[in-house]
Formats: structure tokens, sequence, C-alpha cells
């Protein structure tokens, strides 16, 4: 399908052609000049993050936003009504510390659904295992799509309450537009055989993503169109930023991590406004994902020649990885009474626990186990453990055959699957050999640590499912590690992974 009449059509392919080229390079050259004062703010900045920036940086950096911004793309072209309102354009921003300079930016929209909300879930998959430099080097800006405040703010508070780790870290932004953004989209022209609310909801979508890829495009290096109803892959960072590298001296507009719709498409940044320019300029016309594989044509399709050629060149500029790192699992959608069981059939199966070689050791635990979900599995890297409702006093106790020089440990609840089985306030104890040691901590000598029960001592605690951190030397050999568990839960608990760091082995 073409985007235009078949009369007349080089004369118009060339115009749209020429326009697109133009906003390219203005848009290349705008980016990085935005991108380089962003920078210098950012070393100006006295924040603890180098990614954050400081409340008087942000001012500035709305000052820069607006003199280099207004007119890229064109966005009062295509929609007049924002001329009626300075701010149309600008975006709320409800929850964030206004991180940049990272390389990869997360774009989830969400909107108001008449079922089931799965916008926590699909967060808590995206941030389940990445490290802490990965944490670092990522935004993902949620885009509450909707101008109803009472929704707007429902869904601010669920991510704050749900996520107040990732939101103070800068980790994850929730923005939502200016009341005066929308048109009216009432009297819209049906097209494709589509019934009026869903040619709506389409030039709703189109909007929403223009929206956010804006605000995202001086966030980072790389952007990422994901939904609010999927779950990712574990390792999905190190995959895509592998997968970059490997590519990166190709010529391509959009890489895939996904196979269906629009989930899943990264693009250069510094693509965007040339992309946004696009979508809003025919956001009425057809649903987005029509419309980038048109920018595709209009980029590389000679009309004098057969489709076959089409479809080679159109190739050469979307890489698709597999297998696919993003997966559906939203039933309901987000066009009232669809039912969509969209599945991505490249996605495989989910990678469940991970496996480390642990040291000889001894396992007990008061926990009832679930089927053949056992502690020693899990220990010995083939399988999770999975035990009934944790009580206080419950506890799993690894005693070592030899004692070891434990240099760190990290401890991981729940999996990508069944995240809400987790470890909650539960501490990490170790057994120290010595006497003395023992006697060191009770006096508070060592900073590290306190007393605990039957000679143990308290060094962490779990955090949203994970306990990680380092051992302190002063402590010396340990005997044995114990998690214990200090008040009653509401559900199962899976252990994921156990990992005892840097061992001497005795």
């Amino acid at each position: 399908e073409l985007l235009f009449a078949e009369n007349n059509l080089p004369f118009q392919l060339r115009s749209v052609y020429e326009r697109l080229l133009r906003a390219e390079q203005r848009g290349e050259v705008l980016s990085k000049e935005l991108l380089k004062v962003l920078g210098q703010l950012q070393n100006r900045s006295i924040a603890p993050s180098n990614h954050t920036i400081s409340n008087s940086s942000a001012i500035l950096e709305e000052r820069v936003l607006q003199r280099l911004l207004p007119s890229q793309p064109n966005a009062y072209i295509y929609l007049p009504h924002l001329k009626e309102h300075e701010d149309s354009l600008k975006p709320i921003v409800h929850l964030g510390q206004r991180r940049t300079g990272v390389s990869l930016v997360l774009g989830v929209p969400t909107v108001h659904r008449q079922k089931q909300s799965y916008l926590v879930n699909t967060l808590q998959s995206l941030l389940f295992d990445l490290s802490t430099a990965e944490r670092k080097d990522i935004v993902i800006v949620v885009f509450i799509a909707e101008t109803n405040a009472i929704f707007v703010n429902a869904v601010v508070q669920s991510v704050q309450a749900n996520l107040p780790d990732a939101v103070s870290a800068g980790v994850i932004e929730v923005i939502s537009p200016s009341p005066h953004y929308y048109p009216d989209l009432s009297n819209l022209k049906e097209t494709f055989g589509d019934p009026k609310e869903r040619v709506r909801w389409r030039t709703k979508q189109n909007l929403d993503y223009s929206f956010l890829m804006l605000y995202a495009q001086s966030k980072g290096t790389y952007y990422v169109q994901l939904e609010d109803d999927i779950i990712a892959k574990q390792g999905f960072f190190e995959s895509m930023k592998k997968y970059i590298a490997y590519v990166l001296s190709e010529e391509w507009l959009f890489l895939e991590f996904s196979q269906l719709g629009f989930i899943g498409k990264l693009f250069r940044t510094s693509d965007l406004p040339m992309i946004v320019e696009f979508f809003l300029m025919f956001h009425k016309d057809k649903p987005i994902d029509w419309l980038l594989d048109h920018i595709l044509w209009v980029k590389v399709c000679n009309p004098e020649k057969d489709s076959k050629h089409c479809h080679n060149e159109k190739a050469r500029l979307k890489r698709t990885y597999k297998p696919s790192l993003f997966q559906h699992v939203g039933l309901h959608s987000s066009l009232p009474g669809k039912i969509q069981n969209l599945k991505d059939k490249d996605f495989g199966n989910q990678v469940l626990f991970k496996g480390h070689n642990n040291p000889p050791a001894e396992l007990r635990s008061s926990l009832e186990k679930y089927l053949s979900h056992t502690l020693e599995r899990a220990y010995n890297g083939v399988d999770f453990f999975w035990g009934l409702t944790p009580k206080r006093g419950d506890y799993i106790l690894i005693t070592f055959t030899t004692p070891q020089a434990v240099k760190g440990y990290l401890f991981r609840s729940g999996n990508i699957e069944t995240n809400g089985d987790r470890f909650y306030n539960t501490t990490v104890e170790v057994l120290p050999t010595s006497k003395s040691v023992k006697v060191r901590v009770t006096r508070g000598e060592l900073a590290c640590c306190k007393p605990s029960s039957d000679g143990f001592v308290q060094i962490g605690s779990f955090k949203n499912g994970v306990a990680e951190g380092e051992v302190d030397g002063a402590l010396g050999e340990i005997a044995a590690m114990r998690l214990l568990v200090h008040s009653d839960s509401d559900v199962w608990v899976l252990l994921s992974e156990v990992n005892h760091i840097h061992i001497i082995y005795k």
C-alpha cells in the first residue's frame, strides 16, 4: 500500500523525501548541539549521580529546550491547535531526576484500560535483573497518555509506591502531556474500513508516541519503543548493547528486538526528529507501524522498480535480532472491547533461574518446598527454590563444608514470571569462625555489621527482592550463611539465584 494517490506520484514522493531529508539534517545538528549543552549542564550539577541534573540546571535545560526545539519537528504545522497555548508541547514531569547522558532510553506509554493494568508488572520486568552499572546507564520514561488528573495521579502514586527506589535513583521518570496537547478527535475520517472508535484510537496512539519520542530525544543515545503490557527477557540490556555494537558501523534506521507491531523498535535519538515529523504529518491517516514502514519506502524504494526490489531495500534499513527480547502479555487492549492474544513466536522460553558454581555446603531450611523446586537444586544452579509462605523465624542455612573467605554475595528472589514471590523483611547473616571477631561485633567495634542470634552477624538485607553486597574482610573466614525472615509474608517465596562471589576455596 502506498501513502499517496496514483496520480502525480513521483512529484509527491520527491517533495516528501526532500522535506524528510531537511528534517533529518536539522535534527542531527540540533541534537548534537543540545546534547553538548546538556552535557555541560551535567558537569556543573552538584547532584550525587553523574546522570542527575540539579534543580537550577533543570531550569536552564528547559530554557535551552525552548530555544532549540520550537520547530523540531514542525508540530504546529500538523497540529495547528497547539498555537493556542504556549505550553501545549511542554511535558508535565511528575516523577524522576531528569537523567540524561544514558545509552538507552525506554519509552513506555500507558493509557486507561477498562480491564486490567499491566504497567507495574512491565516496569518490574524491565528492572528485574539490571546490574548496578546498567541501572546507571538507562532511563525508563513512563508517559501517561491521558489528561484526566484523577487517573494521572493514580498512576503516579502506583509507580511511586511500587518502585520507590527506581524513582529516587532516576531510573524511572513519569510524565504526562499538557491538557492542551491533543486535538479534537471526534470528527476523524474513517479509512481502511476501521470504525470511528478504532480510527480515533490509532490516531491518538500516533500522537502519544510522537510526544514521548520528542521528550526522549535529548536523554540518551538510543531510544526503544515499548508498551505497558510486555515482559522483558532476562539480560535484555546486555543483549541490546552487544547487538548495537555489532551493527554500529552499518546503515540502518531501526533495530527490531520484537516481531510484534511497534514493540522493541530501537532508534538513534538523532533520528527521532525526522521520524516524529513523518508521524505527525500523517497521524490521521494510518496506524503507526504502517507509517514506520512507509518511512522506509520513501527512503529507499524506487517507484520504477518492482515490489521485491523495494522489500530488499527496506530490509537493509531494519535489522531484526533473534530471539526476541520482549513479549506481549496483555490480553485486554487499550482499545475498549478488543481482545488480543498476540504472542511473539521468536521470544522463546524465559530463563527462570541463574546458576553459579558455589562451594560445597550442607543446606537446611524451615521453609516447605513446592514440588521438586528444592534448595539443593537452586544452590547447585540447576533450578530455582520455591517455598511455601514464609513466617517469622523461618530461615535458609548454608553451612560450608570448609570455612570460606567470602568476598561478596548475591541472593535474588522471584523470577521474571513470578516476580512477586520475594523475600520481604529478611536479613543476610554470616557465622564467623573467629570468636574474637564475634566479640568485636558484639561490642560494636565493626561498622559493617551487627550481632544477631546463635553467633551469627547481620551484614545485609533484601531490598526489592535482592540481597547483594560485599563481606567485610575483618570478619575473616565464614563457616555459614543464613537468610532469616523477620515477619510473616502473604506470598510464597522463590529463590532464583545464589552466588557467593570471589571465594577463596580452602
